[in-house]
Order: structure tokens, then C-alpha cells, then sequence
């Protein structure tokens, strides 16, 4: 039953980081694990959308519905993939009007003990550096 918890400043706004997180289309971009993704579907208040993962040839996917409040808060709910259990948060807290902290947190337990043994490690490594990978994005000057 991992929980994983990050918290970064980041100097850019909450705005900009919320919009980064929120822009599902663009992660085969910078998240190298991440061979796909498709939108169901978008509003003001969810984003549904399916990701698929490919790292070092083991596959996977993972469909969440987010709930949004933007800019400060977004829910990660699960919907479909090899979890028994995934719920998660971001959450942009604004520090200023040139940056803001960026926190993370996901609990989540695999369907089995089987696909923990093969995907775990896997998954355990795609979170712990997932928020640097947004930071990084955040930083380039190509980013939103």
C-alpha cells in the first residue's frame, strides 16, 4: 500500500503548473514512460483520460477521471487499469505572483500480488520522479 508525497517550489505560477499538469496531450513529450495518451473527455471542472505506460518493454495503462478546481486543486480518481486502489492529488499552491509549491501525493495498491511483483518497481519509479519531470518541463522555455 505505497503512499508517495512530493512537495517543490517551482518558479512559475500555479496557473501555468496547473495547465502543465492538466495538458494530458503533451506527456509522450516529457514523460519518457509514457507512449500515449487519449482525452475522453474535457471540461472546466474534469479531465478523463487514459495513459499508456512503456517502460523498458513492460506495458501498462492507467485511465483516471481528474477533478479539477483550477488553479489550486486537481483529484486524480481511478477508473481503469492494474490497481485495486489509486487515488491521488495535485495541488498548486501560489507563492507570489512568480511562483508557487507544487504538491503530490498518491496512494495506490496494485490488483495483485503478481502484477506488484512485475510492475511495481516500474511504477514505484515513473512516481517517484514524476514531479521532477513536470518541474523540468516547467522550466523549459518551450513549456506552456
Amino acid at each position: 500500500m505505497p503512499t508517495v508525497r512530493k512537495s517543490v517550489l517551482v518558479s512559475r505560477p500555479a496557473p501555468t503548473m496547473f495547465a502543465l499538469v492538466d495538458d494530458v496531450e503533451s506527456y509522450p513529450k516529457f514523460l519518457p514512460w509514457c507512449s500515449a495518451t487519449q482525452v475522453f473527455e474535457r471540461t472546466e471542472s474534469v479531465t478523463r483520460a487514459r495513459l499508456d505506460i512503456d517502460y523498458h518493454g513492460l506495458a501498462s495503462h492507467i485511465s483516471t477521471r481528474n477533478v479539477k478546481q483550477p488553479p489550486g486543486d486537481m483529484v486524480l480518481e481511478f477508473v481503469d487499469g492494474p490497481f485495486e486502489r489509486f487515488r491521488g492529488r495535485w495541488s498548486f499552491v501560489p507563492l507570489g505572483e512568480e511562483g508557487c509549491r507544487v504538491e503530490f501525493a498518491l496512494d495506490y495498491a496494485f490488483s495483485s500480488g503478481a502484477l506488484e511483483a512485475v510492475l511495481g518497481p516500474v511504477f514505484g519509479h515513473i512516481i517517484e520522479t514524476l514531479v521532477d519531470r513536470f518541474v523540468a518541463r516547467a522550466q523549459d522555455e518551450d513549456a506552456p
